[in-house]
């Protein structure tokens, strides 16, 4: 990846994590992390992955739904001329991760009796 596609998704992905922790409500007992941003190499979209615990895939629509209003937020804190659109997706290698994880909790414990 190159150094300006790199810094611009970092920037991004921390300027949208602080809109959406202010400017966005999720029921109470769930937790939801922007785990990274993907910007296309024409810097004209980015696809923004969400990870929700417990494991939601309603999250990442309910964003969706609410792209035009956080887009704007976003083009008024970014200082480019053009802020690449917004997509929000769900990070299924975080759910991946957990589920191989939980695999070998499980094999720990057949192992140890």
């Amino acid at each position: 990846m190159g150094r300006r596609k790199e810094r611009l998704s970092q920037v991004m992905k921390e300027e949208l994590s602080q809109i959406i922790l202010r400017n966005v409500s999720f029921p109470k007992d769930v937790l939801v992390t922007l785990t990274r941003v993907d910007v296309s190499p024409d810097f004209r979209q980015a696809k923004v992955y969400v990870s929700t615990i417990p494991d939601d895939e309603k999250t990442a629509a309910f964003l969706q739904e609410r792209s035009f209003f956080i887009q704007k937020m976003l083009n008024a804190k970014m200082k480019i001329k053009s802020v690449p659109k917004i997509r929000f997706v769900e990070e299924k290698q975080t759910a991946e991760a957990a589920r191989i994880e939980k695999l070998i909790e499980e094999i720990h414990k057949q192992e140890n009796g």
